[in-house]
């Protein structure tokens, strides 16, 4: 199996100069907890992603008002991706090795076409390789 079977394609995408809020909103209206933040629109190559504990974490917990924050503050960067061709055994080892839960899809410009996420794998990977992803990415570093 490869990850354009199980990949959620067209994500929402933000630059770095988007608002928190405009990257919240996008949130609630693709029910995900991670937003891509591309170099720009024309390119869309990722250059990070913003998880929503990205903006608890680096913003709300240090007293910071999120409202006047943009993607590029609270950001992780570089993002961690796949491609469409990837097999989605080693997919999961990418989110193991990062403990990430979720990457973007880049397809052969590098722009980012596509989201895996561990909901995903649960869904679409058999029983044992899901238990693996859960339990190794969720682990205390």
């Amino acid at each position: 199996m490869k990850v354009r079977e199980v990949m959620t394609k067209d994500p929402d995408c933000c630059t770095p100069e988007s608002s928190l809020s405009e990257v919240a909103r996008m949130m609630v209206r693709r029910d995900c907890g991670q937003i891509p933040v591309v170099e720009n629109r024309t390119s869309m190559r990722p250059v990070g992603v913003v998880t929503d504990r990205d903006i608890i974490v680096r913003t709300v917990a240090e007293g910071k008002n999120p409202l006047e924050m943009t993607a590029r503050q609270v950001m992780t960067s570089p993002a961690v991706t796949v491609t469409p061709d990837t097999k989605l055994e080693d997919c999961c080892q990418t989110l193991e090795k990062n403990q990430v839960r979720r990457v973007p899809v880049i397809d052969e410009q590098g722009s980012c076409c596509g989201m895996v996420s561990q909901a995903d794998i649960a869904q679409h990977a058999p029983g044992k390789m899901t238990a693996e992803v859960v339990r190794t990415v969720s682990q205390q570093v």
